[in-house]
C-alpha cells in the first residue's frame, strides 16, 4: 500500500507524540530508600556494583553510558553474555570500590546499593559521593539496612528497573524487561497454584560454624513464596544475615536452596551439610533435595524471574512432569 504525503506526515507525528509520552522531563526526582535524589539530565558516566545490578543496566542497554562496572571479580565471574555485552568497559575494582576509583573515571552516577557497594558507616555512601558530584540510586532491597520496610517483594526489582528507566530516559524498554519478568512469574503461579504442599526452604549462602542466609527482608523470601515455598526464616526480620545451626536444625527444611559463588562451590557446601553429624539428618539433606541457584538469581535483578521458574520446578516436579 503507497501512503499519501499527509498520511505519512500523520503517521510520523504520532510516533513521535508516542514517544514524548515516554521521555522523562528533567529535573527528575526519584526516591532511593529514605532519600529523595534528584537529575538534571540523564546520566552519561554510570558506574554499576555487583553482577546483578550490572545485569540490570545491561538489560536496559545502558552500556554506552557506563564508565565502568565494580565488585564482580572479588565474588563472581562475568558469564559469557554479560562479557560479551560489557565489552571493553572496565572493572575499576573487584571488591568495594573507593570514591577515588569512581572519580578516577569521572562517573556521574553510581548504582549500588547497602552491601552491594555501599556501607553504612563506610567512605562510599550516597552522602560520601554528593559532593563529588556522582548521584547514587540505591537498591530497594537493599534499603532494609537502613530504613523500615516491608518483606523482600518482586516489586522491589520491578521498581528499580522502571527508576532506571526514568533515570536514563528508557521508560519504553524498562516496561518491555519488567513485563518479560512478570510473564514467566505469571506461568509459574498458573502451574504451581494448586499444589498440595507448601515445601520449608532452607536458603544456604555461606558460612560453616554459623551460617549465612536469607531472612524476610531479602529477596529469596520473595522468589521462595512465588515459587510455592515457605522461607523458615520468614520470621526473622533481617535481610542477609547469620544464624544458628541449631535453628536450622529445630525446623528441619525440606528444601535447601544453595547460592553459588565465591570460592566455596555448590558442591562443596552441598558435601559439608551431608557430611555434617547433625545437619545430614535434616529432611532436605537426607532426601538430598537441593537447588543451586547462582548469585545474580538469588539477589535482586533481572535473572529472579528465572530463579522463581528453577525453584517452582524443584519444589513441585509434578507441576511441570507435562
Amino acid at each position: 500500500m503507497k501512503l499519501n504525503p499527509p498520511l505519512l506526515i500523520a503517521c510520523g507525528l504520532a510516533a513521535m507524540l508516542a514517544s514524548q509520552a515516554h521521555a522523562t522531563a528533567y529535573p527528575l526526582t526519584i526516591d532511593s530508600c529514605n532519600r529523595k535524589v534528584t537529575f538534571q539530565r540523564a546520566p552519561q558516566r554510570a558506574v554499576s556494583h555487583d553482577i546483578n545490578l550490572t545485569e540490570m543496566m545491561v538489560a536496559l542497554g545502558l552500556q554506552n553510558r557506563m564508565a565502568g562496572y565494580t565488585g564482580i571479580s572479588a565474588w563472581n565471574k562475568l558469564n559469557a553474555p554479560l562479557k560479551q555485552a560489557l565489552g571493553k568497559l572496565p572493572e575499576l575494582a573487584g571488591d568495594y570500590p573507593s570514591s577515588e576509583a569512581l572519580l578516577a573515571r569521572n562517573a556521574d552516577f553510581f548504582f549500588a546499593g547497602w552491601n552491594y557497594g555501599l556501607r553504612v558507616g563506610g567512605p562510599v555512601t550516597p552522602a560520601s559521593l554528593a559532593p563529588l558530584g556522582i548521584n547514587v540510586y540505591e537498591l530497594s532491597e537493599s534499603c532494609a539496612h537502613v530504613m523500615k520496610r516491608p518483606a523482600a517483594s518482586l516489586d522491589d526489582v520491578y521498581r528499580d528497573i522502571g527508576n532506571l528507566g526514568r533515570i536514563f530516559d528508557v521508560e519504553p524498554r524498562a516496561q518491555k524487561v519488567v513485563a518479560g519478568m512478570r510473564a514467566k512469574v505469571d506461568g509459574v503461579a498458573a502451574r504451581v497454584a494448586k499444589r498440595k504442599a507448601t515445601p520449608s526452604v532452607f536458603v544456604y549462602d555461606s558460612g560453616e560454624d554459623r551460617p549465612f542466609s536469607a531472612g524476610r527482608l531479602a529477596m529469596p523470601d520473595a522468589l521462595i513464596r512465588a515459587a510455592g515455598g515457605r522461607n523458615i526464616l520468614n520470621d526473622v526480620n533481617a535481610s542477609w544475615t547469620r544464624v544458628d545451626w541449631e535453628t536450622v536444625v529445630a525446623r528441619n527444611p525440606q528444601v535447601v536452596v544453595i547460592i553459588d559463588y565465591g570460592k566455596v562451590a555448590a558442591q562443596q557446601k552441598i558435601a559439608f551439610l551431608q557430611n555434617h553429624p547433625a545437619l545430614n539428618k535434616m529432611a532436605a539433606v537426607r532426601d538430598k533435595r537441593f537447588i543451586v541457584l547462582p548469585y545474580d538469581s538469588a539477589t535482586p535483578g533481572i535473572a529472579n524471574a528465572d530463579a522463581i521458574i528453577a525453584l517452582a520446578r524443584g519444589l513441585h516436579p509434578e507441576a511441570f512432569a507435562k
